[in-house]
């Protein structure tokens, strides 16, 4: 055995930084996997669940060998092999995913999210992870000199591994991926593993040429993976970064600057510089100020629950001289895009927390705010957060609202199922109010529901919009009413103990996926791989 493992300390500092750099990628493949699969608790829990099978197996195997072969030689060199992997994953990672994605998109016609999540995690994640989790079963190997201190030594391992795990979970998270990004992330701990290994082969003065290879492929990892763009088929974005909660994207034409958070699910936020209607979800939400009777009060306040980059904030500032408005947006990052390039006003209040918190804070202070009009606009794609969809939820909005005051939700997964999320939510909502109606948005799944106590809510909005001057807004509230419908409740309660939101958006996605994909099947059913390469 070479010298430098008879100090026990590098043998507990080589499980330290394993553990650290198990967790590191775990946090990794989070955000590597978020702007293609979203950041839902289903996405988190494949995540997990892979990682868990390949530690385990790592430790069934690396038991096996150490006791076959004991030579440390081939532990370090695995960790070389590990480290390799991490670092060619901000390479190749993403190009994996996405063909992944596609070959399954032809072939998964349900559960598309879950397969592709479980297939993408497999194939990029689990081999370096399995030969991470060789590590303390042979360490074990090399560190107990006899029984009598072995628990001792196996309870330093074990604490070096969490007290590694532990830093690899905080550091990601609130340092290396806002500063850096997740790319530069998995070169850092991809390195710290290769030095690890390095400083082993080098003590012991002998050639090791694994130690070499790794080094030669490690630089050229460096070289073409330091780019966090995960849209890499764009290369005319205005901003691309990451923030402690998301990837983001922004992208300008002649027209708009547009946010996109996930590059697969769509546009989050619009910015129209002929500072029009957008024509967008955020035109139907301005029927709520109508409702609540902007136009027959000196004052209307108005509360945006995920703020985004203020589109909706901007819009109304816009058409209407009598608001007054603020925001609650739990990514800083994105407040911070907002004024940088939406033209969100400096002086528009914007809280940087989660819409929930924020409102139990609001009502509990003795003197609190109410409100015309909350608009909730917090559900991105299939992440929506449960603690923002629940009955709970609904009743502290209400409680926040005026008497006369409504609520409007957007809801970006409409589908055709009797029992889909849209349906959860609007019967969770009417379980709460006694006032409901709907507009589908034209040309997108979007669907725009208005809630309140005020049984003349119609009404008044009948009679605010025939009072509205501004011709481009009369036709946009014109085209409102006309899609407006009475929501016929149902007992589809969600409640703060029972919330599958994220299996009932996985369902909503499967069912937009099955449309958006049903031609380019045909296309492949009747003429093959070819057939499709030439159509697109």
């Amino acid at each position: 055995m070479k010298n430098i493992l008879k100090n026990k300390l590098y043998l507990y500092l080589t499980e330290f930084f394993a553990g650290m750099s198990v967790m590191a990628v775990e946090l990794g493949a989070s955000r590597l996997l978020a702007p293609y699969f979203s950041s839902s608790q289903i996405v988190w829990t494949i995540i997990i669940g892979t990682i868990m099978i390949a530690m385990a197996l790592g430790n069934i195997c690396g038991g096996r060998w150490a006791d076959k072969d004991p030579n440390p030689d081939k532990l370090y060199r695995r960790i070389i092999i590990a480290a390799v992997w991490i670092a060619l994953i901000p390479v190749a990672g993403k190009y994996i995913i996405l063909g992944i994605s596609a070959l399954l998109i032809f072939t998964v016609s349900t559960n598309f999210l879950i397969i592709a999540a479980f297939a993408a995690c497999m194939a990029v994640f689990v081999f370096p992870l399995f030969l991470l989790g060789t590590v303390t079963p042979s360490l074990v190997k090399y560190t107990v000199d006899s029984l009598d201190d072995s628990g001792k030594v196996v309870g330093y391992l074990n604490a070096s591994n969490t007290i590694g795990s532990i830093i690899g979970t905080f550091v990601p998270t609130f340092v290396s991926i806002p500063a850096v990004g997740t790319s530069v992330t998995f070169l850092i701990f991809a390195g710290i593993l290769l030095l690890l290994a390095l400083i082993y082969f080098v003590s012991g003065k002998k050639k090791s040429v694994s130690s070499i290879v790794g080094i030669l492929l490690f630089i050229p990892a460096c070289i073409f993976g330091h780019n966090n763009s995960f849209a890499f088929w764009q290369d005319d974005l205005t901003y691309e970064g990451e923030s402690i909660y998301n990837y983001l994207q922004v992208y300008e034409n002649d027209n708009n600057v547009i946010l996109s958070t996930n590059v697969l699910f769509g546009v989050q936020s619009v910015y129209r510089k002929e500072k029009a209607l957008t024509g967008m979800y955020y035109d139907y939400a301005m029927a709520a100020p109508y409702m609540a009777g902007i136009k027959d009060k000196d004052s209307c306040d108005i509360l945006i629950l995920g703020m985004g980059t203020g589109t909706y904030a901007t819009q109304c500032s816009r058409y209407f001289d009598n608001v007054s408005l603020e925001g609650v947006e739990i990514d800083g990052s994105i407040t911070e895009l907002a004024h940088k390039y939406f033209e969100l006003p400096e002086y528009l209040k914007v809280t940087t927390y989660d819409g929930r918190a924020y409102l139990q804070a609001l009502n509990a202070e003795k003197d609190r705010t109410l409100y015309d009009v909350i608009m909730v606009d917090a559900y991105q794609d299939i992440t929506i957060p449960f603690q923002m969809s629940s009955v709970e939820f609904f009743r502290l909005v209400k409680d926040s609202l005026k008497d006369d005051g409504v609520m409007v939700v957007n809801m970006n997964m409409r589908s055709d199922g009797e029992e889909g999320i849209n349906e959860y939510l609007s019967d969770t909502i009417a379980s709460v109010f006694s006032e409901v109606v709907t507009v589908d948005v034209s040309n997108n799944t979007n669907r725009e529901l208005f809630a309140s106590d005020n049984k003349n809510m119609l009404k008044t909005f009948e009679e605010g919009r025939e009072a509205e001057e501004d011709r481009d807004l009369y036709r946009m509230m014109k085209k409102v009413a006309e899609g407006l419908e009475t929501y016929e409740a149902g007992n589809l309660i969600l409640t703060d103990d029972k919330a599958p939101v994220e299996l009932l958006g996985m369902r909503a996605i499967d069912g937009i996926i099955r449309k958006e994909v049903a031609f380019y099947k045909d296309i492949y059913n009747e003429q093959g791989l070819d057939g499709l390469m030439s159509y697109l």
